[in-house]
């Protein structure tokens, strides 16, 4: 029967700035048959289900001597869905909690009720709020800053700063959202004029393509440079709509996260650039961090949050933020390739072969 948890009992105690790590008491350290309560934030995205779930579930079992268990679950984007979910987990004392939030404010209830029961709580991607032990994702400013650099030099070097763009900004729920953004209009803002800005609910491809189909009937098409788009599922929805206002050459187009569809439109020129975020380290990174806490193993936990953030909650969280690259035609193979993420033949199917020849992706 699905937990009844009210946004008032998820907000209950969050709004004032504490230290990391005071409430609640340690439970005792575990030894190789621990349970990780592993919290996805959507299913729009598939790096979730293709790359993260199974690459911490094989780290913690590698880790455990395959006696460490992982309860995943993965909330739809639905922030009271994830809250039931977490609470169960909470309800049935897994020895910590890796959380990927869908609402990094609306879950801080629930991570305090975490630590009162004596679960450690790990955000993961996204920065939760609360008294979560520690965090990992990427460096979030930096992949704005650069997509931003990467679309203006797509624009070529003499880009005048009326030259239009628009901006298709990810979920106002998502922290990481406002972080991009801020990176990406560090290096956009005087530069070019954003002639339209979107912040898109749930970074939902539809919502984007509906804001995508505004902008061109605003602006129009031919006075559009380029398009800033935080994430890839995004960037899918955004040529959807320059398709069916007739536009056969898409102007330049970011993205982040590298799926699979974005490589296949980075290599027929339909996306410029995607940010490659080296998912396997941040997993393994996560998996780790997950099976020392639960274990004690201070000394080992230490090492892996060298960093340091700060959220509207608590400061000084022990963190680890992990490096990211442009994605491009020029780079495909030193990057998803050689990391094991796709196979030439995953990205070069019969529809993509020629151009894949044409780039050399062979």
């Amino acid at each position: 029967m699905p937990v009844a948890v009210s946004m008032t009992t998820l907000l209950l105690g969050c709004g004032a700035l504490n230290e990391t790590g005071k409430s609640g008491d340690a439970r005792p350290t575990k030894g190789d048959d621990l349970t990780v309560g592993l919290l996805m934030p959507e299913t729009t995205n598939t790096r979730y289900v293709n790359f993260d779930y199974p690459i911490i579930k094989r780290r913690i079992s590698e880790l455990t001597e395959n006696q460490g268990k992982v309860q995943y679950a993965n909330a739809g984007a639905s922030a009271s869905k994830q809250a039931q979910q977490m609470q169960k987990m909470i309800d049935g004392r897994v020895d910590i909690i890796l959380l990927d939030a869908v609402d990094s404010h609306a879950v801080c209830g629930l991570v305090k009720k975490a630590k009162n029961a004596g679960i450690p709580v790990i955000a993961y991607d996204r920065l939760a709020e609360g008294p979560i032990d520690a965090y990992v994702s990427f460096d979030n400013e930096l992949v704005g800053e650069v997509q931003g650099r990467t679309l203006l030099a797509a624009m070529g070097p003499e880009v005048d700063p009326s030259t239009k763009i628009v901006m298709m900004n990810g979920s106002p729920t998502d922290p990481n959202a406002a972080q991009f953004k801020k990176g990406a209009l560090s290096e956009l803002k005087g530069k070019v004029t954003i002639a339209k800005s979107y912040d898109v609910r749930d970074w939902s491809p539809d919502l984007a393509q509906d804001r995508m189909t505004e902008a061109l009937d605003t602006i129009g098409a031919d006075d559009i440079a380029a398009v800033y788009s935080a994430n890839d599922s995004m960037a899918g929805g955004i040529v959807r709509a320059m398709k069916a206002a007739g536009i056969s050459r898409i102007p330049p187009l970011t993205g982040q996260d590298a799926d699979l569809d974005a490589v296949q439109r980075i290599v027929t020129g339909k996306q410029y650039m995607s940010i490659y975020k080296p998912y396997p380290d941040e997993a393994e990174v996560a998996a780790e961090m997950a099976v020392y806490k639960a274990q004690g193993k201070g000394i080992q936990f230490d090492a892996l949050t060298q960093d340091h953030v700060d959220s509207p909650t608590d400061k000084d969280i022990p963190a680890q933020l992990v490096a990211v690259s442009a994605l491009t035609q020029k780079n495909i193979k030193a990057t998803v390739v050689a990391d094991g993420v796709y196979k030439i033949s995953d990205i070069c199917i019969a529809k993509f072969a020629a151009a894949c020849m044409a780039i050399g992706l062979d």
